[in-house]
């Protein structure tokens, strides 16, 4: 039976785990009715996951674009540099402050698989090293932080994460094009939220493209995510008021939940439909 994962199972800036219930019942409603999700803005890969296990006799396509298939493939050499890692930091507590030397060592361990391999998946090694809501995609990223022992316990497992899903690496809306003629297609688009953090699509994600998402909507099932950090909302809320049923996300139903960052700080994340 394949395992149905509640979270992504390499770490991932921005997955979707908290909405996966409500995920799941819009899934429901739409079934027999769609024989295809495109996941436009894959991320980690945890909607087309969910979604293959909720509808199993359709095809999902999930867009890697930020190519978190190569994290995974690269799992069991993440766990060899975790466990050389927490061998050298033997005796510190969890979550102690690393001194200049236990710093070196690990960044020395992590340079050495790097000039061994070619490769090293340095998302996942920072979130064991580094403070809570930290995010680094290099080695040279690495070695400007503080670190700590927040190595976890165990190994990162995988397997079968990404069975029956159609995985490919493209321009979101090269993939829309190809999929778009297709009514019983649903589409699932996670876009970077504006202001926030842009992950491979940075080099190019602008006010305009957003807006460019947004025509995708017309004339098509969808479930879009974003939060009250971003102004896509309230842009929607003002061309409905003024141009009706022209709108974006004009008919649509939202759900949103609330996240805490700290005491100070929360938003709002918001899954809007219309199926």
């Amino acid at each position: 039976m394949r395992r149905n994962y509640k979270c992504a199972p390499l770490p991932f800036m921005g997955q979707k785990r908290y909405f996966l219930r409500d995920f799941t019942e819009v899934l429901e409603q739409v079934t027999g009715y769609v024989d295809t999700v495109v996941d436009l803005f894959g991320g980690s890969g945890l909607l087309s996951h969910t979604t293959k296990h909720v509808l199993p006799s359709c095809r999902v396509v999930y867009n890697d674009f930020d190519r978190y298939v190569d994290r995974l493939a690269a799992v069991e050499q993440t766990n060899e540099i975790l466990r050389a890692i927490k061998q050298c930091l033997i005796g510190v507590e969890a979550n102690q402050r690393l001194t200049d030397a236990q710093r070196a060592n690990v960044l020395e361990i992590v340079a050495a698989y790097e000039q061994r391999d070619g490769y090293v998946d340095i998302m996942t090694i920072g979130r064991n090293v580094l403070f809570s809501g930290k995010w680094v995609k290099t080695l040279e990223e690495l070695r400007k932080h503080t670190m700590y022992n927040r190595v976890r316990p165990g190994a990162y497992e995988c397997e079968g994460y990404l069975d029956g899903l159609e995985v490919v690496h493209m321009d979101y809306r090269e993939l829309f094009e190809r999929e778009k003629n297709n009514s019983k297609t649903l589409f699932v688009l996670d876009p970077p939220y504006l202001t926030t953090e842009c992950g491979q699509y940075e080099s190019y994600w602008k006010l305009t493209d957003y807006l460019n998402v947004l025509r995708l909507l017309h004339g098509t099932k969808w479930v879009y995510f974003t939060s009250d950090k971003s102004q896509i909302v309230e842009l929607c809320n003002w061309l409905g008021k003024n141009f009706g049923e022209a709108a974006p996300m004009w008919g649509a139903q939202i759900r949103q939940r609330t996240n805490t960052l700290n005491y100070q700080a929360q938003f709002n994340d918001m899954m809007i439909t219309r199926l």
